[in-house]
């Protein structure tokens, strides 16, 4: 149940080194790690490649791994293709990069072969994006083949402008660790207004993707900006890592200093391109800075996190976050199977009713009431939209949440629930972060929509993520052909981790959302904090339109039960 405004950011990544800065979909390191990484080694490049079939001569398997973005490989227009790259020896891989051109495959796999005939599966989807995709994988191959069975457009075939095998990437500094979290900062200038209250230098050394700083928008919009942290005592960094916001740097320096006034370079660019970038650097030093010269656009710079690895220093570790769970998680930490008497209200040990005006132009009152939210006497939580004059409304519903009852970090989350049918409809099983409470505004406190059906097509359903740099329509999700779903109970789910988040429809996989493609294709992941569980059915509003003459009512959300494990 997202808040409008949304704003899209483009898919691109870049890891970078002190030496050097890769062109096309660069390689990168797939994670902010605990300790510092080594860089990747690209192994594809001009080698030679092979591919069921070209679309024409001016699009050859040999574009693909060329270097260039500028080229591409494109294939016959038909669902049943591959392409192969030949490493020329075995080799140790660990990443597959593809940089899609719009006709790209929703379902493929990707394996590995020593000789060319026998080949073993290293990844599979059947909900691919297209974008730039970062693939980790791990075996040995000397060839490595993407099968490609499902188009996103069934009028063309595939195509990609670069299909890139990596090597290599593992920790390479014993003890490193993360340096700059919590350490004083310092910056050229800093935004503190309405538009962005407060992004001040330590704010990107807190540990919070949700918060960030930005150059003043009154005298920082200016070359150079810089913001640095004093890392308490001399040490050895090893790796930098920047989570910018769109207000990125095209050109800048890594430094390290002694005294914060004389400065040694140690990585610089002219090229970069926002988002997420891991340096590999060496240099010895207290004080870290992000020297920018070269802004992206007419505003300033900022940066949601600035993290600095390394050995010695003075760190503070920051709190730690509870383990992942195994999954299948088995252990229930919460349930509802709302076995109560007919008309009986659902139990306020568990959960709180969420009365008021909503968003979103929807044309409903959520009320307190028990005729919009009650048990059947069948095991089932009925939540009622009603045509009923409310508090200056309309129409009457219910919303009701588990906030300051029961929150969770991590887990499987799942409900068993029947949806309504008829225009204008828009049932929900969704999550709010919950620093919400607390005061911390929508989208920074994070939203995940695990399920949302609009009741104009009850064949379609909606799986979506909402943070500061990806939210309302822009949102990062996937909407998913089903049956159709009011005819009867569906179990939707999310298995929530560290890693990322699978959502699942009757226990099927039906969108990945993997914490490293988010961060370096669409902006921080802000979900590795608690949250509550939500359930409402809205009535009108932006997304699912507006009711008409068709639309029933009373008209009813099923919930069969609520479960959550760890």
């Amino acid at each position: 149940m997202s808040m409008p405004a949304a704003r899209k950011h483009r898919p691109r990544r870049r890891l970078l080194t002190a030496a050097t800065a890769l062109t096309g979909l660069v390689a990168v390191l797939l994670s902010a790690p605990s300790g510092a990484q080594a860089a990747e080694t690209l192994v594809s490049q001009n080698k030679p490649a092979t591919a069921s079939s070209s679309e024409w001569a001016g699009t050859p398997a040999s574009a693909a791994v060329d270097g260039d973005n500028g080229t591409r490989w494109s294939s016959a227009f038909a669902a049943a293709q591959w392409f192969q790259v030949d490493l020329g020896a075995p080799t140790a891989v660990s990443r597959v990069a593809i940089n899609w051109e719009g006709a790209y495959a929703k379902a493929f796999t990707i394996q590995l072969s020593t000789d060319g005939s026998a080949y073993t599966q290293a990844y599979a989807t059947t909900t691919g994006t297209g974008g730039a995709q970062s693939i980790p994988i791990s075996g040995t191959a000397r060839y490595v083949r993407i099968n490609l069975t499902q188009r996103a457009l069934d009028i063309y075939g595939y195509s990609f402008w670069e299909f890139q095998v990596f090597s290599g990437g593992g920790t390479t500094t014993p003890g490193a660790r993360l340096l700059s979290y919590a350490k004083p900062a310092r910056a050229s200038t800093e935004q503190n207004d309405v538009n962005c209250n407060p992004c001040t230098a330590d704010k990107a050394f807190d540990n919070d993707p949700a918060s960030r700083w930005a150059t003043s928008s009154t005298n920082g919009w200016v070359d150079p900006g810089w913001i640095q942290v004093d890392l308490g005592a001399t040490a050895q960094v090893s790796q930098v890592v920047l989570q910018w916001d769109p207000a990125y740097a095209k050109a800048y320096q890594i430094q390290v200093s002694a005294d914060a006034t004389n400065w040694t370079s140690i990585y610089s660019t002219t090229t970069g391109d926002g988002l997420k970038d891991v340096i590999n650097a060496t240099g010895t030093g207290r004080y870290v800075r992000m020297y920018g010269t070269a802004r992206s656009s007419a505003y300033g710079y900022s940066l949601w996190e600035f993290s600095v690895y390394g050995t010695g220093g003075n760190p503070v570790d920051p709190p730690a976050k509870p383990a992942d769970p195994t999954f299948p998680a088995t252990r229930l930490v919460f349930a509802d199977e709302f076995n109560g008497a007919a008309g009986s209200k659902p139990d306020t040990a568990k959960w709180t009713y969420d009365p008021g005006v909503p968003q979103n132009g929807e044309v409903q009152y959520y009320t307190p009431n028990s005729e919009n939210a009650s048990m059947n006497g069948s095991g089932s939580l009925v939540i009622q939209a009603r045509k009923q004059d409310y508090e200056g409304r309309q129409y009457t519903s219910a919303r009701m949440n588990t906030s300051n009852k029961f929150h969770v970090q991590y887990g499987k989350v799942e409900a068993r629930i029947k949806v309504p049918k008829g225009n204008g409809l828009w049932p929900a099983f969704w999550m709010m972060g919950a620093d919400f409470l607390n005061g911390r505004p929508w989208p920074y406190n994070g939203e995940i929509d695990i399920m949302e059906v609009l009741g104009r097509n009850t064949s379609e359903a909606y799986s979506t993520l909402h943070a500061p740099a990806y939210n309302g329509a822009g949102g990062y999700g996937q909407k998913y052909a089903t049956v159709d779903l009011s005819q009867d109970y569906h179990v939707w789910a999310v298995e929530w981790d560290s890693k990322g988040m699978r959502f699942l429809l009757d226990n099927r996989e039906v969108f990945y959302a993997a914490k490293d493609t988010v961060e370096n294709t669409r902006g921080p992941w802000i979900y590795d904090h608690q949250f509550y569980v939500i359930l409402n059915l809205a009535v009108g509003g932006d997304f699912p339109g507006p009711i008409d003459a068709t639309t029933p009512f009373p008209s009813q959300m099923l919930v069969d039960y609520v479960h959550v494990y760890q």
